[in-house]
């Protein structure tokens, strides 16, 4: 009421007045507020000082936080760990487990969970490794669905899979007594910093890890011969280790290099000839899936490098991959190509980083085993001393125990009012035999003394006591022993572990030498070579060039060479087509390194108008570089490239108004030396020459091919390695027999394998083979001479009962054999038996005849004793086989030695 009154009272001028006032104020305070502003934003205009020592922070804290990120993920995440050779992760896993350990299976799911206590980094990284170290069958028992390395199927859902510790890895792992603890990431519980692992788990299990800036890649090795190595280690040795992988194949070590950087292994499947129309394949490569292997397969048949028709994957409990071939395709020269071309063969590179003193360093197998031997064996002197400790502690205590009941010491505290006074009785009493304890006895002994209840003084029986100590005391004697013989002990421990564990663990991946095998021999010839010589063009793309005309078969990747009549040789590339150059004379593939390819050329100088002639090789070149082989310019007039160092005659015809008084004259290349392509070779002639035209076709002046035959790789080579079998030339062929009672004719190619030998050597259709074999009951000698003539075809010259086993075959004139039979009350006796006089020669398909009526232990081949076979003796590798036989028994055909496990020997 009366603010209203006072409003109405209110002069106008009064109202103008406070009006004014107000708007000056607010002007004020707009003028003190762009003020302000403005201060503000002159102060926040940037200083370049202060950017500066801003960079400099941030570059900082980059650094910082990198390092610190990067130490994380190479000591917690990525590397294992030298003394226990595990990842953070896999220890984790292995701790849980144990605390889960009740001898029964738990779902792998209770485990992830029970690991996520001490791992921080979620459920899928421990789900991924507790498979990847069940799949590895060493430490962890498994059932379910774990997947297959083999295939690349993954395992089912860890809630339908189950685990549980194995009984070796209870066995090696874990002693809480010697394990350093530390708490886990959440400060709840304590986890072990690192596993007292007794045994060289980090080489059994392997490892690849990436890290930052940083890699690891340990291969793994047999779990056999890591226990035989350390044993060579404790006994002063330094043995060799080489990898060895559960999905088996065969391996190349010769660049391992210790596992260290820089080295590498080659790994190959084995590959099996089923016929001449289909390989089967009956492993993978560490790392490569069945899956993987055919993708491969199919990619180098489509990209025409192998010429397959069908791959089919039949692998169930064992892998076998069938591939079969297209018609006309060599399985010698398709398995080379599959191991070229296709990951079949693969090749990997070990890096052995692990963490020493929390750093990572690169060690070498052979120095990673010496430190897990040693740390071994510290491990078992410390469990040791630990058991010595508890065993001295219970023969003290039972000693104390004895003295306390057999002398009645308790009966004296019954007049005790304190219980100072009852400890004080009890010490006097033992006071007389106190010098005969290890140590002082305390009063927390007699504290222990005094716990012992009257019913168990009451049945104290003296006799069971005296036996008790005495075998704790001959423990303890055996224990003090092991201390004092440590090494004798440790390797003790690891026999018994190869005794206990060694079963089934034996090594599956073959060492073996491989042959370097060149692409351009192996590649299929998936094109047609054309070449159109007048306008100089060539390549497998000129089929609808009406003047080209096909040269030959080829593959993409092959090399051409060619010649030109004005003088010129080049080798370039194959391409679709390419410009070589005008008035080509010769075009083919080219082959780098055929010693045995030799070009009779001859060419006239374009500035004397002399002809020369010269023989020369072509091995090695530059690609796309001309060559003139003409010496200073001029023109061929005559050329041909011989495989085998042919050397022909020609016939020279010169010029009508050539002065010469011959014009017509032969002349034979035969009588040149072969020289190398810059000579300028010998005068043919100083007339014009009008043409050169092949008279006689000549034969090689090189001679025969040296063929030598590398058991180890089961491959012919010129080189040199292994057994010489002969100079080979035409139509000459080799024989090889076979374990299986089979002979096989072949060609002399080096691309031939040959595997599972009884016999190679070169084939001379006159010689006798003699061989020794069994039906499955008796045992016949059959001598006979090869009657076919198929190369490439495989004969059986044995019975295909079942049983039917080849034991000895030779090629000796006079051979003899060495027998071991069994006469009356199980009596042996040795006998000799001349093959070449109880065996009548017969036919290759013959059964031959009796060896002996008597039931046969063994049989040996023995030496020759022909002076031709000797005089003969580099001309076959012979392998005979002297391994024990029980014909009579049904598991005649199980022997486990069988042909050409023997003897070598040279006829």
């Amino acid at each position: 009421m009366d603010t209203n009154d006072n409003h109405k009272d209110t002069d106008p001028k009064d109202t103008e007045q406070q009006g004014t006032e107000q708007q000056e104020a607010t002007d004020s305070q707009e003028v003190t507020e762009q003020q302000e502003s403005t201060e503000h934003t002159e102060s926040d205009k940037p200083n370049v000082e202060d950017l500066l020592h801003d960079s400099e922070a941030i570059e900082g804290m980059y650094q910082n936080w990198f390092l610190d990120y990067a130490s994380y993920v190479i000591l917690e995440r990525a590397v294992p760990s030298i003394e226990d050779g595990l990842k953070p992760v896999q220890r984790r896993i292995l701790h849980a487990m144990k605390e889960m350990d009740d001898g029964r299976y738990n779902k792998v799911a209770n485990v992830i969970g029970q690991t996520m206590q001490y791992h921080p980094h979620g459920d899928a990284s421990i789900s991924d490794a507790i498979v990847n170290m069940g799949q590895k069958d060493l430490l962890i028992d498994t059932q379910g669905n774990w997947g297959d390395v083999r295939t690349g199927d993954n395992a089912a859902a860890s809630r339908y899979i189950e685990a549980r510790l194995s009984k070796f890895g209870l066995d090696v792992l874990f002693n809480a007594d010697l394990t350093e603890w530390q708490l886990s990431y959440d400060g709840r519980k304590r986890e072990p910093v690192t596993l007292p692992v007794k045994f060289p788990l980090l080489l059994a299990q392997g490892v690849e890890g990436i890290a930052v800036g940083l890699a690891t890649k340990i291969l793994p090795h047999n779990f056999c011969e890591l226990i035989e190595a350390s044993i060579e280690i404790l006994r002063g040795h330094t043995p060799t280790l080489y990898p060895d992988f559960i999905t088996g194949g065969m391996i190349d070590v010769s660049n391992y290099n210790d596992g260290m950087r820089g080295g590498k292994v080659r790994v190959r499947c084995h590959i099996e000839e089923k016929d001449k129309k289909t390989l089967l394949i009956k492993d993978v490569p560490f790392g490569v899936t069945t899956a993987q292997l055919c993708d491969s397969i199919v990619k180098a048949n489509d990209s025409g490098k192998i010429k397959i028709k069908k791959v089919t994957d039949n692998t169930a409990k064992d892998v076998e991959i069938e591939v079969q071939l297209q018609p006309g395709t060599s399985p010698d020269i398709t398995i080379d190509a599959l191991y070229a071309f296709t990951d079949c063969e693969v090749s990997i590179s070990p890096n052995t980083c692990v963490i020493f003193n929390e750093k990572p360093v690169f060690l070498g197998t052979g120095e990673l085993l010496r430190i897990s031997t040693e740390n071994t064996r510290e491990l078992l002197r410390q469990e040791l001393v630990i058991r010595k400790s508890e065993l001295q502690e219970k023969i003290l205590f039972s000693s104390l125990e004895k003295i306390f009941i057999e002398n009645r010491i308790y009966r004296k505290i019954e007049e005790c009012e304190t219980f100072e006074a009852v400890i004080a009785t009890v010490d006097k009493g033992l006071k007389p035999h106190k010098k005969n304890f290890y140590r002082a006895i305390t009063e927390e002994d007699i504290l222990r003394l005094l716990e012992i209840r009257i019913k168990r003084i009451s049945k104290y029986d003296g006799f069971k006591a005296d036996e008790l100590m005495r075998r704790l005391e001959e423990e303890l004697a055996e224990v003090e022993d092991h201390l004092n013989n440590l090494t004798r002990y440790a390797i003790s421990y690891f026999k018994e572990l190869l005794k206990k564990y060694g079963k089934g663990k034996e090594r599956k991946t073959e060492i073996k030498s491989f042959e370097a095998i060149k692409a351009t021999v192996v590649a299929a010839a998936n094109q047609k070579l054309y070449l159109n010589a007048k306008d100089g063009f060539i390549g497998y793309g000129l089929k609808k060039d009406e003047n080209a005309i096909e040269v030959s078969e080829c593959s993409d990747i092959d090399e051409i060479i060619v010649f030109r009549r004005d003088g010129k040789c080049l080798v370039t590339k194959i391409q679709d087509k390419a410009f070589v150059g005008k008035d080509i004379l010769h075009a083919a593939v080219f082959k780098k390194g055929d010693e045995r390819m030799v070009y009779n050329l001859a060419y006239t100088n374009s500035q004397s108008g002399i002809t020369y002639v010269k023989r020369f090789q072509v091995i090695a070149v530059t690609r796309d570089r001309e060559y003139d082989l003409t010496k200073g310019g001029g023109k061929i007039v005559y050329l041909t490239a011989n495989p085998n160092a042919e050397a022909e005659i020609v016939s020279v015809k010169l010029t009508a108004n050539s002065s010469a008084r011959l014009k017509v004259f032969d002349y034979n290349f035969a009588d040149l030396e072969i020289k190398g392509r810059d000579i300028q070779g010998n005068i043919l002639t100083k007339y014009p020459v009008k043409e050169v035209k092949l008279k006689i076709a000549g034969t090689s002046t090189l001679g025969g091919l040296d063929i030598w035959y590398d058991s180890t790789i089961g491959r012919l080579n010129t080189d040199g390695r292994g057994k010489h079998l002969g100079s080979f030339e035409g139509e000459d062929r080799i024989l090889a027999i076979y374990n299986d009672g089979t002979y096989e004719l072949t060609n002399y190619e080096l691309v031939n394998r040959y595997d599972n030998l009884s016999f190679i050597g070169k084939f001379d259709p006159e010689r006798i083979i003699t061989a020794v074999h069994s039906d499955g009951k008796d045992f016949y000698v059959k001598r006979f001479k090869i009657e076919t003539s198929t190369i490439d075809k495989k004969f059986s010259f044995i019975t295909d009962n079942k049983g039917a086993k080849l034991m000895v075959v030779t090629l000796d004139r006079q051979p003899q054999v060495e027998v071991i039979v069994k006469k009356e009350k199980n009596k042996e006796e040795t006998v000799t038996y001349d093959l070449d006089v109880i065996g009548e020669l017969k036919g290759w398909r013959a059964i031959g005849n009796k060896l002996t009526a008597q039931k046969v232990v063994s049989i040996k081949l023995l030496a020759s004793k022909s002076s031709y076979d000797v005089e003969k003796k580099n001309v076959g590798l012979e392998i005979t086989n002297p391994d024990k036989i029980e014909p009579k028994s049904d598991d005649t055909d199980k022997n486990e030695d069988g042909p050409g496990n023997g003897q070598l020997g040279m006829f």
